[in-house]
């Protein structure tokens, strides 16, 4: 996979756009994030401008008296980079390019981008490269040759495929369908290895929350592990699972994923979808909040519309409100959501009670049934034994009758041997 990094800072114009029926704090909030983004795909941001609009326009999203402006902030400033808060179609790209000249990308490109630099795995990598492609196809345009033989340094010219596209739409397809093949025997991969995990009934969580709210910190205080850590958005892609180990329960295993973001590319959900398999296979989710932000309770709403999104509405979730030794002590008040416990991952602050609620929770899923199996069947009480806790064993007349601690998912599994 070909990455170019940037040498020099890309001096960069961001754009915040939106309609009247927008609410102007939301477009301002989303301006500040685009300016998060840049900063952490290695941009400086040296000028930024607002427009709302009664309705788009299809030929360069903005108005053209906003294009005039800011083609003269970047005479006036030099700036090698425009970034628009929204999603624009080839045409639109190119006509902006053509009248500001200079470089023009939106906020999935921006996001792509940062993600080209961030993936370290095979599978990452692969991701990745599907995402770029997913979003570049749509934009295939007459003068998409041009667009893609771009190959100096700077934001949002790195990438997996861009040399391989060569503008051909049936070439494109061809390696979507590959890498999707590809991605599709790592998912196998790793659903042998959560199968592992369910024979030996080894209770699962997944870490899942906005980026940058700390979610790795907190699995390394968890665990005890090394995993990388640092104070900027999507640092980690690559999922995690490490074992945690909870006095009043089980040993379990804990997942880092992704992080979310407000309006996060379709494509990348698509391609991350191997990932968040974890996600959806795991038996309880560890929602991470970061308390400390001002913007909490938004993105708190973005990471539940995604969780609907997903359909994992039905899973427990423990809501942990992160980074509470610098976050105001009012706030704690704002706070709404149970179960729900005040953590530090940087000092370790409310950690034994997170762990007490883990254990609680996983105690909570399990219930006492009782089985019976016919002498046919007899042999299928070893898998039992393998998969969960047997409590006792009975002879009967035609069989043997069992009791047993079983979750959800096991009592799905056994159903057919439950006495009603």
């Amino acid at each position: 996979m070909n990455q170019v990094r940037i040498n020099e800072k890309d001096k960069v114009i961001v754009v915040g756009v939106g309609l009247k029926s927008d609410p102007i704090t939301e477009i301002k909030e989303n301006l500040c994030e685009l300016e998060e983004l840049v900063g952490a795909a290695g941009g400086e941001v040296i000028g930024s401008t607002v427009q709302v609009l009664p309705q788009w326009n299809p030929s360069t999203l903005i108005g053209s008296g906003k294009v005039q402006e800011i083609k003269e902030m970047v005479a006036e400033s030099n700036a090698q980079l425009v970034i628009v808060d929204h999603q624009l179609s080839g045409i639109q790209t190119r006509n902006l390019q053509e009248q500001i000249g200079c470089k023009i990308l939106d906020r999935s490109q921006l996001i792509l981008d940062i993600f080209a630099q961030r993936a370290r795995t095979y599978e990452g990598k692969l991701q990745v490269e599907l995402a770029q492609l997913l979003d570049q196809m749509p934009r295939m345009i007459g003068a998409w040759h041009d667009s893609l033989s771009r190959l100096g340094g700077g934001i949002g010219t790195r990438g997996p495929g861009e040399t391989a596209l060569e503008n051909d739409r049936r070439r494109a397809k061809e390696k979507v369908a590959l890498i999707k093949k590809k991605l599709e025997e790592v998912s196998q991969q790793r659903a042998q290895h959560r199968q592992s995990r369910k024979r030996n009934e080894v209770p699962s969580f997944a870490l899942i929350g906005y980026t940058n709210s700390g979610k790795s910190s907190l699995l390394n205080r968890l665990t005890g592990s090394q995993v990388l850590a640092k104070n900027m958005v999507f640092a980690t892609l690559d999922p995690t699972t490490r074992k945690v180990f909870l006095d009043e329960g089980p040993p379990a295993v804990v997942t880092d994923t992704v992080g979310f973001i407000r309006k996060l590319p379709p494509q990348l959900i698509e391609a991350f979808k191997a990932t968040l398999e974890e996600s959806a296979e795991a038996d309880i989710l560890l929602h991470v909040v970061d308390l400390s932000s001002p913007n909490m309770e938004r993105q708190i709403e973005v990471v539940e519309d995604l969780i609907k999104e997903f359909k994992w509405e039905d899973k427990k979730i423990i809501h942990i409100f992160n980074k509470v030794d610098i976050a105001p002590v009012e706030r704690q008040f704002r706070v709404k959501h149970f179960p729900r416990v005040f953590v530090s991952a940087l000092t370790g602050q409310g950690f034994e009670q997170l762990k007490k609620i883990m254990a609680d929770t996983i105690n909570e899923m399990q219930s006492q049934v009782e089985l019976y199996f016919d002498r046919v069947n007899e042999y299928r009480l070893y898998d039992l034994g393998r998969e969960a806790k047997i409590l006792r064993k009975e002879a009967a007349t035609e069989g043997t009758i069992c009791v047993a601690m079983m979750t959800p998912t096991l009592l799905n599994k056994w159903k057919d041997f439950l006495v009603k």
